[in-house]
């Protein structure tokens, strides 16, 4: 069939499968395809209208067969399997998980959608609103019309709190600075109920423990005015004594080893220790008290408060080393209106290990495994500190490609030791449910690749981790020193070397120490906006107390050595930018920058390599292989003998878009754009094009593709497929390459498409 057919034939088929959906309905049935409502009478703005009309036809009911691009390939696939005759097999998968049955009209109840209409539409102020219901049917398709004359709505005129003749009318009374509802503002009765749960959090601030939202009552008057209504906030008359009552804390009891079948009658005197405020119940002595009086918010006599309560259950989770958290307040003194407290934990199994084997890919033809094992420790020194010591060891093989023999052999250990505290000289109180943690950290890696070289490196850092919220989390490490060590460098790559001097970076002595530190925005977890995004901003310094101190700032000789080594003086930032943008139940659109610079002073005249930032990749640019553009313009010249070394760079721009939808079950869809490269600050007289220049924005590589993405839960696999666009290595006037797009070609696809496997998304 030639190819210019083709276009057709998928033309046709679409069309067949969006029409032949009714010829499976039985005599006298009809597809209903949806509803659609209008609105008549109604004086506010056209976007008033419009927000409306789209709240109501979200609530007409049953909802019509999904649709794709206009079609319903989910009911036609439900129609083409059939019905099968066995419980599994390719027709039960394709009928039951891939497709979903007619929607027929006769499940419609347009009588039953008028009043749900007529109802939302009282509750959100035109009271003197009417809906009529009818339909239509073509084809043996139909769909619902509703009518709505809304008339004017109805707005408040005035709002009145409790006189304050008692305590908790005076409480009420005093949140009215903050109220939700105001004179002038629409009737909705979603914002009064919101109101109410606005009042009640306050008073849960001021100890009115017992206190809840449906003790509130907002009587409305629409007698008042044309069109207006006066609204009166007050305390229910039957609402029960304890719930008007200001309770504050009496004793506090700490469980730290709870369990079910515990038996309290056994406890000995020594089980039993007062610390501070706090009765602690430990039989098996697990803790230091300590422990508590840094996670709790309460002290005794305090008034109890919402806030405080929850600080404190956020902060015993947060810890990491109990697996459940439980908390009770009782009433111990009804005259002074106390409350006892009891915090009931079961701690996580101190000790576990865990074993993974692991199998991996990449763009670069790469494939490997790699294991894992890892001990950890949730209560080392009592304290709940968390020691974690892991050991691992990995290959990575190309099975084919120009980097064939070049394997990489992997192993080493590490051990990071988590305080659930900040561990300094100086006091620091953060008032956040989350917990604030100093880590340190000491690793050692090995690393071989066959054929060329050896690596070595140790590493240590110390530093904190705190979160403001839930959005904002910092971390600073105080100091973090990488020291690298090249070994066995074969004949082979020293020929490399001469000729591309560039490569002796990879296999330099390294030792790079200072302070970093990042900073991490997001609203993501927020699933009800339409927009969020993330933000993370990462400051590296290094070397520059070392450089003052030895002179390396300003010596223009051979550079300052520590150890022999010499040490690395460089600023790095990096900024990375990402917004989602929600387009439906089971569709979005994510997009991201990243924009990275680093500058290399005093002992360096460039960063480190193991600091520098390379491009493209399965989580990068996916139409090329990881670190295979730039810098720049440039292309390394290579030969089928010898192997593709990676790109690196001082600069770097990413942009990447990409359309994400649910198309059925457990598989998603994506559709992406990305786009990029890396520059370096300085000339190199061994890579020509790779210097930043004004014209930067032509020096972009661009790719496209297509992928799936099967959510599994517990993980997200992920496949994608895709190709360039643009190649910055081309001469200025044939860096587009759309037009030279083949498919059918076998060796366009051999050189252009990349297959990309991994797990989880990449932005």
């Amino acid at each position: 069939m030639s190819k210019n057919y083709f276009p057709l034939l998928i033309l046709t088929l679409l069309f067949a499968a969006s029409c032949s959906n009714t010829k499976y309905l039985a005599e006298g049935e009809l597809l209903y395809i949806g509803g659609d409502v209008k609105i008549e009478d109604s004086e506010g703005t056209r976007k008033e209208r419009k927000l409306l009309r789209a709240e109501l036809e979200g609530m007409l009911r049953p909802k019509p067969n999904s649709k794709i691009l206009g079609l319903r390939p989910k009911l036609y696939a439900y129609n083409i399997a059939g019905k099968p005759k066995k419980t599994k097999g390719l027709r039960h998968w394709l009928r039951t998980k891939v497709g979903e049955p007619p929607v027929l009209f006769s499940q419609v109840d347009l009588d039953y959608n008028a009043d749900v209409l007529q109802n939302y539409a009282e509750n959100k102020g035109y009271f003197k609103a009417r809906v009529s219901a009818d339909s239509s049917s073509r084809k043996k398709k139909a769909k619902a019309h509703y009518t709505i004359r809304t008339g004017k709505r109805y707005t408040i005129k005035d709002v009145t709190f409790p006189p304050g003749l008692t305590q908790i009318d005076t409480a009420v009374i005093a949140t009215k600075s903050e109220t939700f509802l105001n004179p002038g503002d629409p009737f909705d009765l979603d914002l009064i109920k919101a109101e109410r749960v606005r009042i009640d959090s306050k008073l849960k601030e001021k100890g009115y423990f017992y206190f809840n939202p449906d003790f509130l009552l907002v009587q409305v008057d629409s007698t008042v005015g044309t069109q207006q209504v006066d609204l009166l906030v007050k305390v229910k008359d039957d609402t029960p004594t304890n719930a008007r009552t200001m309770y504050r804390i009496n004793d506090i009891f700490i469980y730290p080893n709870f369990t079910i079948n515990r038996d309290t009658m056994n406890l000995r005197l020594e089980d039993i220790e007062n610390y501070k405020d706090f009765t602690i119940i430990d039989k098996k002595d697990l803790f230091k008290p300590r422990v508590f009086d840094r996670t709790m918010f309460f002290k005794k006599g305090d008034l109890y408060n919402r806030t405080d309560h929850n600080l404190a259950l956020n902060r015993l989770v947060n810890l990491g080393t109990f697996q459940f958290v439980k908390n009770q307040f009782r009433v111990t003194d009804s005259i002074n209106n106390m409350l006892d407290t009891y915090y009931y934990l079961t701690p996580h199994q101190k000790k576990s290990i865990r074993v993974e084997v692991l199998g991996k890919t990449n763009s670069a033809n790469y494939a490997g495994t790699e294991l894992n094992v890892n001990w950890s420790n949730r209560n080392t020194f009592r304290g709940a500190e968390l020691l974690t010591i892991s050991a691992f060891g990995g290959l990575e093989v190309q099975v084919s490609g120009q980097n064939k023999g070049f394997n990489v052999y992997r192993a080493g250990a590490e051990a990071n030791l988590v305080w659930p505290r900040f561990v300094s000289p100086f006091k620091h109180v953060v008032s956040s449910a989350f917990v604030p943690r100093t880590r340190a950290m000491l690793g050692y890696e090995f690393q071989f690749r066959s054929q060329l070289y050896s690596l070595t490196s140790a590493k240590a850092s110390f530093g904190y981790l705190w979160k403001e919220n839930i959005r904002k989390e910092h971390e600073l490490k105080v100091t973090e020193i990488n020291y690298v060590r090249p070994m066995n460098v074969t004949p082979l790559y020293q020929e490399q070397i001469d000729e591309n001097p560039s490569l002796a970076k990879v296999i330099e002595k390294q030792l790079i120490f200072g302070p970093t530190y990042s900073y991490t925005y997001t609203n993501t977890m927020e699933t009800a906006r339409k927009h969020t995004i993330y933000y993370k901003g990462l400051l590296d310094l290094a070397g520059t107390i070392a450089g003052l101190a030895t002179g390396a700032n300003v010596k223009e000789e051979e550079p300052v050595k520590i150890f022999g080594v010499p040490f690395s003086q460089y600023v790095k930032a990096e900024n990375e930018f990402r917004h989602y943008l929600k387009l439906g139940l089971s569709s979005q659109l994510a997009s991201r920058i990243i924009v990275g610079t680093g500058y290399g002073y005093g002992n360096s005249t460039e960063l480190p390599f193991i600091k520098q930032f390379f491009i493209g990749g399965t989580n990068s640019i996916r139409a090329f292989r990881a670190r295979s553009i730039g810098p720049g313009t440039y292309k390394e010249p290579t030969d089928a003998s010898s192997f593709l070394p990676d790109q690196s760079g001082d600069l770097k721009l990413e942009l990447n878009t990409e359309y994400r939808a649910k198309l059925f079950s457990v598989v998603h869809g994506a559709v992406f754009v990305d786009a990029g490269n890396i520059w370096l600050v300085n000339e190199d007289e061994n890579k020509p094009g790779a210097k930043i220049s004004g014209d930067f924005l032509k020096e972009l590589a661009v790719g496209t593709g297509v992928g799936l993405r099967f959510d599994l839960s517990f993980l997200i696999l992920r496949t994608d497929l895709a190709f360039p666009l643009r190649k910055p290595y081309l001469p200025e006037n044939e860096r587009w390459v759309l037009d030279r797009v083949n498919f059918g070609s076998s060796s366009w696809r051999k050189e252009n498409l990349v297959f990309n496997l991994a797990i989880g998304y990449p932005f």
